[in-house]
């Protein structure tokens, strides 16, 4: 945070109040996506015996290394809201709809997670595709700039992406701005929710040959 604060608002000069403490939400949001899709990988690799040996429902393998994941981001957005009032934010009661964001995101993660755990068991490079995809993801997410730098032409297109949207909302309450529409909520829903359905067909279409492929 303190790197990317003195490159973009002493060096490159953006023009954003509280720019450490708007950097500091969308780098944790992003943290959040990042560390819980890609340890999501190696969920059903990494647990051969339960799947192999044990019978154990596989979607509660992938729960579990979520809820693992989302143990620790929780810690981290703990000590965020007492640094956001040391870095001179009030906080308003809109910050007590963090939680529902986070759970938001949590089911974001969980449906990726099923997707991107069954893929790179039968594909095994598909790990370092993934990778590719978070670098590409940090610069294509309003984490180190402001979304509304994007042409207008382009903002729906952008839009899209589920993460630019949680990242947004968060700072948005965070920094005390205003609460979403009724659109942006039935928006994001309607994002996760599909992704979340495409995950669990993905994973039951190819649950029945994890044992093989390990």
């Amino acid at each position: 945070m303190v790197v990317l604060t003195i490159v973009f608002s002493l060096m490159l000069r953006v023009n954003i109040p509280n720019f450490a403490a708007w950097l500091l939400i969308g780098l944790l949001i992003w943290r959040f996506f990042q560390v819980g899709t890609t340890q999501s990988l190696s969920s059903i690799i990494g647990n051969q015996s339960l799947v192999s040996k044990v019978y154990v429902s596989r979607y509660v393998i992938v729960l579990a290394n979520n809820l693992a994941n989302s143990i620790g981001s929780a810690l981290e957005f703990l000590v965020l809201l007492p640094l956001l009032v040391v870095l001179g934010i009030n906080l308003t009661p809109y910050a007590l709809l963090l939680p529902l964001i986070l759970f938001l995101e949590f089911l974001l993660i969980f449906g990726l997670s099923l997707s991107l755990s069954s893929l790179n068991l039968k594909y095994r490079d598909f790990y370092q595709l993934w990778e590719i995809a978070m670098q590409l993801g940090f610069f294509l997410s309003p984490i180190v700039y402001d979304g509304s730098f994007i042409p207008s032409r382009y903002q729906f297109v952008y839009s899209l992406n589920p993460v630019t949207r949680l990242i947004e909302l968060a700072r948005d309450i965070l920094l005390g701005r205003r609460l979403p529409t009724t659109f942006e909520n039935i928006v994001i829903l309607l994002g996760i929710g599909l992704l979340l359905v495409i995950g669990i067909v993905i994973f039951r279409s190819l649950e029945p040959k994890f044992a093989e492929e390990l």
